[in-house]
């Protein structure tokens, strides 16, 4: 009778298998790296997608092969988020000692977790392998990628110039791997079972798959960002940050808006210079139009994600024929929910509009949009009050509030901005993941600590209660 691990090897078993250990045998090497062999692997890994020629041959296979995004725009997101990420991680210790507090009498040694599986998106088939790949680097993994069906070309090809980089420094080849096309659901499933840490970007059944896999895993939540506009922000400036982060890449990042919520006071004035902006509000028939054509069997079409408003406007046969030049579309939200799609998550130049009295009511939409979908994720304020930025980081369920600034563009990191830059969003327990920070470096290592003996202190029990005494009594 087979052994109970025998009976769950499926047919990807032993190819998964043979590639692990391959990994495993490059990452014992790399664990003997000092910090500037360490670093070298990281350079060698950003030129191989910042240097232009391939940056634009990445982007363009990119779209060609899922017919998502902007080549452009793609070639924009592949530098700026790999040279943000190499800015991150300059100077920064991850071998040896790279903490001490003489104080508490401890040191903290970085050490790497082994070899990582990173699952990533057809949206950003270049940039997110990227990302994953240089920050395993950094710590001194493995990282075999299980890459979307759709964008497994485009990550082959960074594969082949990330091995080219390797070739010319002298380091092996197999601490970056993909899994073989055509990549199927079995062999992720069997890749996640053997690596020591999983790393989920994408869809949230990819995310589920992570958590169960029996591994340590990382994973991202759903994305449908609410942009809050009140009645004290500088409109045009509004109009041209939200129109920028929504038409990003035809807004297949999670971190582009979903909805507007307008304070009354401000809400005309506002849709007028969106208008301005090249948005195009939709009359109800439109919208309904819009809607067949964006959920026809409910759920979200492919055919629309990361599509240019235009064509979205062509292919649902809008009858406004302004529609066909809109940069986005706008509708309005209706209700919230299921039987509200519009309330959810888009992936294309298409945002739900919703105008409430103040922003007290601003945050009550925003609760509710995101008990529908996104919790956890973050939300866009446009307003000259600082302080509402903070009333919206203590009371929303968000891992994020992004104050007057392009939200699509800034929320993963930005160089003008303080978060790390990253294209994957951890949503806390509100998004039912086990992280709240934007996926960086420190996700990927462990962390060992030495404890030196100090002379022992005690406190007296006063010393910590005497306020809960003096009012309450012993």
């Amino acid at each position: 009778m087979p052994s109970p691990a025998e009976t769950v090897r499926g047919p990807a078993f032993e190819a998964v298998a043979a590639q692990v250990a391959r990994a495993r045998a490059a990452q014992a090497i790399a664990d003997g790296y000092d910090q500037a062999r360490v670093d070298e692997l990281v350079a060698a890994a950003g030129w191989a997608i910042l240097e232009p020629a391939r940056n634009r041959e990445l982007a363009e296979l990119a779209v060609a092969d899922t017919g998502i995004g902007s080549v452009d725009d793609k070639i924009r997101k592949n530098h700026r988020k790999t040279l943000g990420l190499l800015r991150d991680l300059a100077g920064m210790r991850t071998v040896g000692v790279i903490a001490e507090d003489a104080a508490k009498g401890l040191v903290e040694i970085a050490r790497p977790v082994g070899v990582v599986c990173a699952v990533t998106p057809s949206t950003n088939p270049a940039a997110t392998p990227a990302n994953k790949i240089i920050n395993a680097l950094k710590a001194r993994n493995a990282v075999i990628v299980a890459p979307s069906p759709k964008g497994a070309s485009t990550c082959a090809r960074l594969i082949e110039f990330v091995h080219a980089q390797f070739d010319r420094i002298g380091a092996p080849r197999d601490l970056v791997q993909m899994l073989p096309a055509p990549v199927t659901k079995e062999a992720t499933t069997e890749l996640m079972r053997q690596c020591d840490l999983v790393v989920a970007t994408g869809s949230q059944a990819n995310v589920r798959a992570a958590y169960a896999s029996g591994t340590p895993a990382f994973g991202v939540g759903a994305g449908n960002v609410a942009s809050i506009v009140d009645e004290t922000a500088d409109l045009e400036a509004a109009a041209a940050k939200i129109v920028l982060s929504k038409t990003f890449d035809h807004a297949t990042s999670c971190s582009s808006e979903n909805s507007l919520v307008l304070v009354e006071a401000v809400a005309d004035a506002m849709l007028a210079t969106l208008a301005r902006h090249g948005c195009v509000k939709l009359e109800a028939a439109d919208r309904d139009r819009l809607q067949v054509a964006m959920w026809p069997d409910g759920k979200l079409s492919p055919a629309v994600i990361g599509q240019a408003a235009g064509r979205i406007a062509g292919r649902a046969g809008l009858a406004d024929p302004a529609a066909a030049a809109a940069r986005v579309l706008l509708v309005d939200g209706g209700g919230v929910g299921p039987d509200h799609p519009f309330s959810g998550e888009k992936l294309s130049p298409v945002l739900a509009v919703y105008r409430v009295r103040d922003f007290e009511q601003a945050k009550q939409a925003v609760r509710a949009l995101y008990a529908f979908q996104g919790a956890g994720h973050s939300v866009s304020l446009h307003s000259a009050r600082e302080d509402r930025a903070l009333d919206l980081g203590l009371t929303l369920p968000v891992a994020r509030v992004i104050l007057n600034q392009a939200h699509a563009i800034a929320n993963g990191g930005s160089f003008s901005n303080g978060l790390p830059v990253s294209l994957s969003m951890g949503c806390g327990t509100w998004g039912r993941n086990n992280f709240s920070d934007n996926l960086n470096v420190r996700q990927y290592m462990n962390v060992t600590r030495v404890s030196r003996p100090l002379p022992e202190s005690i406190p007296a029990i006063d010393d910590l209660l005497g306020a809960y005494f003096s009012r309450w009594g012993r």
